[in-house]
């Protein structure tokens, strides 16, 4: 099997095993989805649908987060870790949005790769979920994943991965795909404990690299 015959089998099984692929950070207008990705980082998705909740209810549009300084944004989104960083990222990039954008989210990958604490995995994740465009989100679930099956060798860089990865998946299906490899590595192909092979949907065609 080829990886391209590989990746449309491994796309069609997750699709059957994981019917609906959503993003799990909690969101309603682009600008918040840019918010919570940037405090996702090392932080679970669960802890910041709770954090931002205080955070939107303070400053409820872009307009007035980019008013808020960075401080008054850490003093919120602290729970999530690193404050001090995410909260300057998130104070600049709103100002962005507020000055240039008209309180928008650009539609443009690069245009969002120069928004501050925005990098690809955020960029492609705002141009799939918000506008549907082709988007393979390298977050540690599709890079751990793709590599256990056998859908990239031993490649660790995210972009790099990316980059394979587009050679492989069908552009209209990434997003959802990685989506699905979210729910998949913390369903049964974990990451904390022995992946749940018995009961994997992929058993027989995983390359299981890694798994002893």
């Amino acid at each position: 099997m080829t990886k391209e015959e590989l990746a449309l089998e491994v796309i069609d099984r997750l699709k059957k095993e994981y019917p609906l692929a959503d993003c799990t950070l909690d969101y309603d207008e682009a600008w918040k989805l840019l918010v919570s990705v940037r405090l996702a980082a090392q932080c679970t998705d669960a802890r910041v649908n709770v954090v931002v909740q205080d955070l939107y209810a303070k400053y409820p549009d872009a307009a007035a987060l980019a008013s808020a300084t960075p401080e008054e944004i850490e003093a919120i989104v602290k729970p999530c870790g690193l404050g001090k960083s995410k909260a300057r990222d998130i104070s600049a990039c709103m100002k962005i949005l507020h000055e240039k954008y008209q309180d928008n989210v650009p539609c443009d990958f690069d245009a969002l790769l120069a928004l501050p604490g925005v990098g690809r995995k955020s960029a492609n994740l705002i141009m799939g979920d918000v506008f549907g465009k082709p988007a393979i989100v390298t977050d540690t679930h599709c890079i751990r994943l793709t590599n256990r099956i056998g859908l990239v060798d031993n490649i660790k860089e995210p972009k790099k991965v990316e980059m394979a990865l587009w050679k492989i998946i069908p552009p209209e299906e990434g997003n959802d795909f990685c989506h699905r490899l979210v729910n998949h590595g913390r369903e049964v192909c974990t990451a904390r404990t022995k992946p749940y092979c018995d009961r994997c949907c992929l058993a027989d065609i995983c390359a299981k690299n890694g798994v002893s």
